[in-house]
């Protein structure tokens, strides 16, 4: 009977020491945390251990939406695309620890996802952005063993239900579903501000406008634009571009420019030196222009960069209604409205960075460098 006693300790004793064992493992993988079944931006159901403790975000914009709901400190890996390519990313500004994190795959917006290197930081979830659809999406998590999620920016970026809802799945997946709840309030309550200040004026009071050397794909010079450009639209302005019925990326052949000949002209600032340099080759074609003439021409600060900085997309709206209605924005300082922004959405004040790699919300002189 004593040998049997002690064979049965010897063996509980065992099983205890294997327990022990097993206990901090099954907790590092998430094995023991809650599984819930969410369905992403593209309908697919995944079943994902909550809070997810280790992330990573690919494709364009995807990290910045992980940033807006606080839990940089997640991220586990990122793109070389960010690492190399920071400028005109608030969200890296605010958060340049990122950049220190282990290389995940190439990115870009027409790149394909490394499965391997995405295994290799063994995430928790990998949150995607425009990369991949349904069967692509379907074949990663495949390859990886790891739960994807697909999130949108939906067709307007700025203002987009896609993105409160992709905000929102961020924050349930990395149990900061409160966090993604202010910013959603923040970012409607910016739009119905903006939209308060401005819906009410006749439009034959409102000045004509025209933004130009808007980026796509690259730099260009004043004949690219946009219709229904966002800061606009935000605050009712009278686009003349929008008389085209064309939504998104538009360039214009210039003679078009001096037909309409705005009252008011914004130059993204990511191509102001090209349209200075135009400005030096066709002088007469600038001053044929009464907003030139007028001095009437002012810089936004560039917010396409790897998809929409909606932040600064925001700013950029503030400035612009301070320029085109400025008893309606009376109250506004743009370079702290911009940091109010940024401080709510990332956690810190970068206007003075991006005013220092770009030139700031001020009235431009096209002759002067």
């Amino acid at each position: 009977m004593f040998k049997n006693l002690t064979k049965l300790v010897i063996a509980l004793t065992l099983v205890l020491f294997a327990l022990a064992g097993c206990g901090p493992q099954a907790a590092e993988t998430g094995q023991n945390l809650p599984k819930t079944k969410i369905t992403d931006m593209l309908g697919r159901e995944v079943e994902i251990a909550v809070p997810a403790n280790k992330i990573v975000a690919i494709g364009p914009g995807a990290l910045r939406l992980v940033c807006y709901v606080n839990v940089a400190d997640k991220v586990v890996g990122i793109e070389n695309v960010e690492k190399q390519q920071p400028t005109g990313k608030p969200y890296l500004l605010a958060h340049p620890e990122l950049t220190e994190k282990p290389v995940i795959g190439p990115g870009g917006p027409d790149s394909t996802p490394d499965a391997e290197k995405l295994a290799s930081v063994k995430p928790d979830v990998i949150f995607v952005a425009s990369l991949v659809d349904r069967v692509q999406a379907d074949e990663l998590q495949a390859k990886t063993n790891i739960p994807i999620v697909v999130l949108s920016y939906g067709s307007l970026a700025v203002f987009d239900e896609d993105v409160y809802r992709s905000l929102q799945l961020i924050g349930k997946i990395t149990g900061n579903e409160q966090r993604a709840g202010e910013v959603v309030a923040y970012l409607k309550k910016c739009q119905e501000d903006l939209n308060t200040r401005t819906k009410d004026i006749p439009e034959d009071e409102k000045p004509e406008v025209y933004v130009g050397a808007l980026g796509m794909k690259g730099v260009h010079g004043i004949e690219s634009t946009r219709g229904r450009y966002a800061p606009f639209v935000a605050i009712n302005a009278r686009n003349v571009v929008d008389e085209t019925g064309k939504t998104g990326s538009v360039m214009i052949d210039r003679e078009k420019l001096l037909i309409w000949d705005p009252d008011i002209i914004f130059i993204d600032e990511a191509g102001l030196n090209l349209v200075q340099e135009d400005y030096k080759k066709n002088p007469q074609f600038y001053q044929s222009l009464k907003a030139v003439r007028d001095g009437r021409v002012y810089g936004q600060i560039p917010f396409n960069y790897y998809s929409t900085n909606i932040d600064t997309a925001i700013a950029d709206a503030y400035y612009a209604g301070k320029v085109i209605y400025p008893e309606k924005f009376k109250d506004v300082d743009p370079a702290g409205k911009a940091d109010e922004i940024y401080r709510f959405l990332l956690g810190k004040p970068v206007y003075e960075q991006m005013a220092g790699d770009f030139g700031g919300f001020k009235k431009l002189n096209l002759t002067t460098p």
